[in-house]
């Protein structure tokens, strides 16, 4: 995954978070700017879930959620 890609598309994608991480604040969404590491910490203080937890979630939610550029031929 690259960070670019979450960071260019974070505006697209907030609501998309708010759905699977509704403890999540808008202060919150704000904050992470689409920083993957930002979007980790905040759901495993947020969940009192350990990191690794947090950031297998993210993983996979990134894979269904983010859209890749596709290559330039």
């Amino acid at each position: 995954m690259n960070e670019d890609t979450l960071t260019g598309q974070w505006n697209q994608l907030k609501g998309k978070v708010r759905e699977k991480w509704g403890n999540l604040t808008n202060d919150d969404l704000d904050v992470i700017k689409g920083r993957s590491e930002q979007l980790v910490g905040r759901i495993q203080e947020r969940y009192g879930i350990e990191r690794a937890e947090a950031e297998r979630q993210v993983k996979e939610w990134m894979k269904l959620n983010i859209k890749e550029p596709s290559p330039i031929r």
